[in-house]
């Protein structure tokens, strides 16, 4: 990072968020137990993901965007699914970020496992969902929108999906945002990717990959270890490696700790600088987060060894391209009080949803 006084530092960047995941504390118990990742998959996110409307949307996306800013997180690259309601997700999030000040890389994930609102195991065409995700995605970025071609994971879509993704990557200059062997079941995305896949694409956990792929690894060793899929070693492969959170709050330097405790776990002889290179790598994403200015509550944020143990950093200045959107501790831009209590009562309508 640009060392600016002791206790700055530019914007920090969340690589790969779902920012309508921040709606799913409190949630009903799933019908079942999860018993591995795929049954996780099934019986909480699917589930959740398909009860989301407009309004749920957009609360999520404040609460999600609020919680980054009051991290010093100034963009989220996020990555959202909602099947039943397509058609102005994208703006919904883009309203929500743009009222509490983040900026924002957004992506709809098309997916082929919704057929006329049932799961579809092993999808062989591409699906009305799909179809329409990427015209959501088309629309969006043809009006201007910041945003990339956004993927479920190559297990849950047809070769054709994968293939009309790309093409629209491709037309719209824009990369890729897609989860890439986080799990068993997609263990063979590299062999479905191969041939498409470049150095824009965004390749999101990478735990079973099992030969390399051109694009950029985005690293959640938190949600890996939640979801039990094991540890995705980045290092063994030649790409830049960038951190998210996946949709688990948006504190990056808690997210570094976590990254750094784990890379150490598997080789004793690491240093925090690896990590911290990692959050670097960031703003070759999002390079006018450098534009950005988070003053916090510590003096040594430039150096990695003192806040790879030192929790409980928070900012108390944020000042987004010029904007004072935290100051002197508080946020400016929003009624904090009134997104939180907004989000609550949206969280319960969509928790009922699950109920029934």
């Amino acid at each position: 990072m640009t060392l600016l006084a002791s206790n700055q530092t530019e914007g920090l960047v969340c690589s790969h968020h779902h920012l309508y995941s921040s709606l799913a504390r409190g949630m009903p118990a799933p019908p079942s137990v999860p018993t591995n990742f795929r049954t996780i998959l099934e019986n909480i996110w699917w589930r959740l993901d398909a009860a989301l409307d407009l309004d749920s949307i957009y609360w999520s996306a404040a609460l999600g965007a609020l919680e980054a800013v009051r991290s010093g997180c100034t963009t989220t690259i996020d990555h959202h699914e909602s099947p039943m309601a397509i058609e102005g997700s994208l703006d919904a999030i883009a309203r929500a970020c743009d009222d509490v000040g983040v900026r924002h890389v957004l992506a709809y994930g098309v997916t082929d496992r919704w057929n006329d609102g049932v799961l579809t195991d092993s999808p062989t065409r591409m699906s009305d969902g799909a179809r329409r995700g990427l015209v959501e995605t088309e629309r969006y970025i043809s009006s201007g929108g910041r945003a990339m071609v956004g993927v479920h994971a190559s297990f849950t879509c047809s070769d054709e999906t994968l293939e009309a993704a790309a093409d629209l990557a491709r037309r719209l200059a824009v990369g890729v945002h897609i989860h890439v062997a986080e799990g068993p079941d997609d263990k063979l995305a590299a062999q479905r990717l191969a041939h498409l896949a470049d150095d824009s694409w965004l390749l999101v956990h990478c735990v079973y990959l099992s030969d390399e792929l051109p694009g950029t690894i985005v690293h959640n060793p938190r949600s890996n270890m939640n979801n039990a899929v094991g540890y995705a070693h980045p290092t063994r492969f030649p790409n830049r490696v960038v951190l998210g959170t996946d949709g688990i709050g948006a504190d990056m330097f808690e997210e570094a700790r976590i990254a750094y405790a784990r890379l150490r776990e598997h080789d004793v002889t690491a240093t925090p600088d690896t990590v911290w290179q990692w959050l670097e790598n960031s703003y070759a994403l999002a390079p006018e987060s450098r534009n950005d200015v988070v003053s916090w509550t510590y003096d040594h944020m430039h150096e990695p060894w003192r806040l790879a143990f030192t929790p409980g950093v928070t900012p108390t200045d944020v000042v987004i391209d010029g904007r004072a959107v935290i100051k002197e501790g508080r946020v400016t831009t929003v009624d904090v009080d009134e997104v939180r209590a907004k989000a609550f009562e949206s969280g319960v309508r969509l928790h009922k949803k699950l109920e029934s």
